[in-house]
């Protein structure tokens, strides 16, 4: 195990928690009952009563390589939850996720100052990020 490793607190539905979110990453697996992984980053659950909810204060980061993969975690996660912006969705459990195209790093940390502002704006708006939409802004003249 790593040194840190998530660990999310449900009511009474960690083993379902799981179950759903393996049931949409790819390269995910159920180690036992109560440790699931996605791509190598394990995450422990436990179910300890309504006494602990989830707040966006806590998101998991999710980088993707596509739009495809964009859309699809989009989707997937929020069934039963919600959409917000910036590439943010709240799944049917409560637990917050950033869906965002490791492409938005290297636009956001660009040398140039007048292009990163250029992407920030453009996220700002969006609620599901698009990938051509920052490209556009990042590469305009």
């Amino acid at each position: 195990m790593k040194k840190v490793t998530p660990f999310l607190m449900f009511d009474n539905n960690a083993e379902e928690a799981m179950e759903f979110y393996v049931s949409i990453f790819k390269n995910s697996k159920i180690i036992d009952n109560g440790t699931f992984e996605i791509d190598g980053q394990q995450l422990l659950v436990f179910n300890g009563g309504p006494y602990f909810k989830f707040s966006e204060g806590i998101s998991l980061f999710i980088n993707c390589d596509t739009q495809q993969e964009v859309d699809e975690l989009w989707e997937k996660l929020s069934v039963g939850g919600g959409k917000s912006q910036c590439g943010w969705v709240k799944d049917k459990f409560g637990v917050s996720w950033q869906v965002v195209p490791s492409v938005l790093r290297k636009m956001l940390n660009d040398p140039d100052p007048v292009k990163s502002k250029r992407v920030m704006d453009v996220m700002l708006k969006m609620n599901k990020i698009i990938i051509k939409d920052l490209e556009k802004a990042y590469n305009q003249k």
